[in-house]
């Protein structure tokens, strides 16, 4: 019996849509399923206490409920800020445009994937400070002291950090020998330990100094305590985001956990394997012989990865208190680069010794 195999190509735009489609989806979802998980469960349940309860099912549509609210109310420009009006109303929206810009770059399956940059980590790191631009124009936009020195802190907050999350990355690249996220997956699941493949090779084992640095990186990008000197509120309100009210402050809201959740995703992809399983599990030798069921479930088991990174950057966020401003410029400049520069070094060495 002859099979007939019928295929069609969709047009531009359809693949287009399907992308747009498919990047609301790896950005939003995450940020809700971060929001109802940790902000409004874990950190309950922290304070023994039970969080939201009525709005469905153990409270799982309060999140529904909190974005109704939000678009509900009116959207306010301050009298002071009227000379700048459509800058503040940028602002917002530049923010959440860098996690879309970053979420673009995020390998969900061996096909599963919006784009596939040579030098995809070098896109990542260069488009997630956007959002430093959107902060400083929010502050400073607003007519506001406590929002503009919200938006400096957080503009000299985020370059501090920018730089070991950078020097961190610079070592899985020299060791996997590539920038690619995908390549980076693959080396890792089709990698072995001194011969033993059974676990593959995760980067998290050989840098995990690294992986220390980009997570604390990441803590301080977020603004998360004990970074969140940009948005104290015993000292500035609100910070950067003291003037915003209705959706826009919404926008704020949604892209910071929604950030939150893609930086989790790239760093399981650097030290945790992505959407991969060892590829000795199941034979596999490289990309092309991962079958295609993968597709489906690796975007699963990237998700997985992801919720157990965001639980500890939760977690310290909700039981850790505050740095103060000099703590926390002194822990990046004198603290983190050093060592990152070692590990750079390190990793150096024993990749031209071995």
């Amino acid at each position: 019996m002859n099979t007939v195999i019928i295929s069609t190509e969709l047009a531009y735009w359809a693949q287009s849509l399907l992308r747009v489609l498919g990047g609301l989806v790896a950005v939003l979802l995450p940020a809700g399923t971060i929001v109802y998980i940790f902000l409004f469960k874990m950190m309950s349940f922290m304070q023994s206490r039970l969080g939201p309860m009525e709005a469905g099912p153990y409270g799982s549509m309060q999140l529904f409920a909190e974005v109704g609210k939000w678009l509900q109310k009116e959207d306010i420009v301050p009298a002071a800020a009227q000379a700048e009006a459509r800058i503040f109303k940028m602002a917002p929206l530049i923010v959440l445009a860098s996690t879309f810009l970053l979420v673009v770059v995020v390998p969900f399956g061996p096909d599963a994937w919006f784009t596939d940059f040579e030098t995809g980590i070098f896109y990542a790191l260069a488009v997630g400070s956007v959002s430093v631009l959107g902060i400083l124009i929010a502050g400073w936009s607003s007519a506001n002291k406590y929002s503009l020195l919200g938006g400096l802190r957080a503009a000299g907050q985020l370059i501090a950090y920018e730089l070991p999350m950078v020097l961190a990355v610079v070592g899985v690249v020299i060791q996997a020998g590539t920038m690619n996220l995908q390549q980076i997956v693959v080396a890792q699941n089709a990698g072995s330990i001194f011969g033993w493949d059974g676990v593959g090779n995760p980067y998290i084992l050989t840098q995990f100094v690294a992986f220390l640095i980009f997570m604390i990186a990441v803590q301080a990008e977020l603004t998360q305590t004990p970074f969140d000197m940009p948005i104290a509120e015993s000292e500035l309100v609100s910070g950067y985001m003291t003037e915003y009210s209705g959706f826009r402050f919404l926008i704020f809201f949604i892209g910071e956990f929604a950030t939150a959740g893609v930086f989790a995703m790239i760093a399981s992809i650097l030290f945790l394997g992505g959407w991969g399983v060892p590829f000795a599990w199941f034979g596999w030798t490289d990309i092309n012989s991962v079958d295609n069921w993968m597709n489906v479930a690796g975007p699963l088991i990237l998700f997985t990865k992801m919720l157990v990174l965001v639980f500890f950057i939760m977690w310290i966020r909700f039981s850790s208190p505050r740095f103060r401003e000099d703590q926390l410029q002194r822990f990046a400049w004198k603290i983190l680069i050093p060592i990152s520069l070692i590990n750079i070094m390190v990793t150096a060495v024993f990749k031209v010794a071995f």
